[in-house]
């Protein structure tokens, strides 16, 4: 049996940044990955946007991690040579009844520590996106986009400077806590391994409560529930995209509303939907457009007939069903379920990515603590 300090599990934007903080605080590291590259799931099947810290609830983990990892993140991808850019986000309100909404959407960013946000009539929006119909926005000049595959490179390539390893196609089958206090983790693949682990750092994303299960704790009670709000994009094709910005309507149960989002080579997107799914399935359904051309044309009546295409699909790792409540990242130490240098890290969805930096930073001094 091969014996390793610390074993992060999964290989998502989450997964690396970790495996990136511990190997730079001296730890030997050992990532394993379940697909045949690293990010094949949430981490790259998402709006690619550096998130500003709008919308979550003050104090929350999310509110806080945001703040931080934007700054956090703005700084290493200039650092780093990852491409990203701030081109702004209008949130629109789309009849007067919504104004309301905004401006109290406006009050929780502010509550949260984003202070640059402006208010603007729907004129003053409107000189800035022709376009764009709404009844007012708030602009976020915080919001950027980032190339994800980049920046997921970026901290796989810091980690491995500093010693670390990634394996790849080894998904985990199972664990156990041993008397010695270390781990024992069983990984499948075409080189199985059986590994003894000092710390472990579940970020498995999707799969991260099945992993959960069967690393066997004494409270698996408090191991929260797992729901799936699958994501479908639509692609704009035939037309000049008509926004230089981001543009996004008052939230929704489960999400943000259908959205318009630019990459960074220019190809504008909508979406995410939300539809709740029992299964990992990343097929989308053609005919889910029709109900985005209703939701767009809300703040873009110019959208033309035949203008949206099937795009790709993306799954957001829920912990209420229905999207009845904004969950909170969690993240679950000694204090949950008795185990020193087990970490599990659960509901890691938006914000995950612009949080990524801070989150990374919060788990290893986490794990510094319960070991101390």
């Amino acid at each position: 049996m091969d014996s390793v300090e610390c074993l992060v599990i999964g290989a998502g934007v989450v997964g690396l940044a970790v495996a990136r903080e511990l190997a730079r605080r001296g730890r030997e590291v050992v990532i394993v990955e379940a697909a045949d590259a690293f990010g094949t799931e949430t981490s790259s099947r998402n709006s690619e946007v550096i998130h500003a810290g709008i919308y979550y609830a003050k104090d929350s983990l999310k509110a806080r991690l945001c703040v931080a990892g934007r700054d956090a993140l703005y700084a290493y991808c200039a650092e780093r040579g990852v491409e990203a850019r701030r081109i702004g986000k209008l949130i629109v309100a789309t009849d007067a009844a919504q104004n309301d909404e905004l401006a109290a959407l406006k009050l929780k960013a502010e509550a949260n520590g984003v202070h640059d946000l402006r208010w603007l009539s729907a004129a003053e929006a409107q000189a800035l996106e022709p376009a764009l119909y709404c009844t007012a926005a708030l602009l976020s000049p915080s919001t950027g986009i980032i190339d994800s595959h980049g920046l997921m490179l970026a901290y796989l390539g810091e980690a491995e400077e500093h010693g670390a390893m990634l394996a790849l196609n080894a998904p985990v089958l199972g664990g156990r806590l041993r008397d010695d206090g270390r781990f024992e983790i069983e990984t499948g693949g075409p080189d199985a391994m059986r590994l003894a682990a000092k710390y472990v750092v579940n970020a498995a994303g999707l799969q991260a409560q099945r992993l959960a299960h069967s690393l066997s704790g004494p409270r698996p009670d408090l191991i929260p529930g797992s729901y799936y709000a699958k994501g479908n994009y639509f692609v704009l094709s035939g037309s000049k995209p008509p926004f230089s910005r981001l543009i996004y309507p008052v939230p929704e149960p489960g999400g943000l509303g259908t959205h318009v989002t630019v990459d960074l080579g220019g190809q504008m997107r909508f979406g995410p939907d939300v539809e709740w799914i029992d299964s990992i399935d990343y097929r989308v359904d053609p005919a889910r457009g029709e109900k985005f051309y209703a939701a767009v044309r809300r703040y873009w009546p110019g959208l033309p007939d035949g203008a949206i295409q099937p795009g790709y699909a993306g799954i957001r790792p829920k912990l209420s069903p229905g999207g009845g409540k904004t969950d909170d990242f969690v993240i679950h130490g000694r204090a949950e379920h008795g185990a020193p240098g087990l970490i599990h890290l659960f509901g890691i969805e938006s914000p995950g990515l612009t949080a990524s930096l801070a989150l990374a930073s919060l788990v290893a001094d986490q794990l510094e603590t319960e070991t101390a």
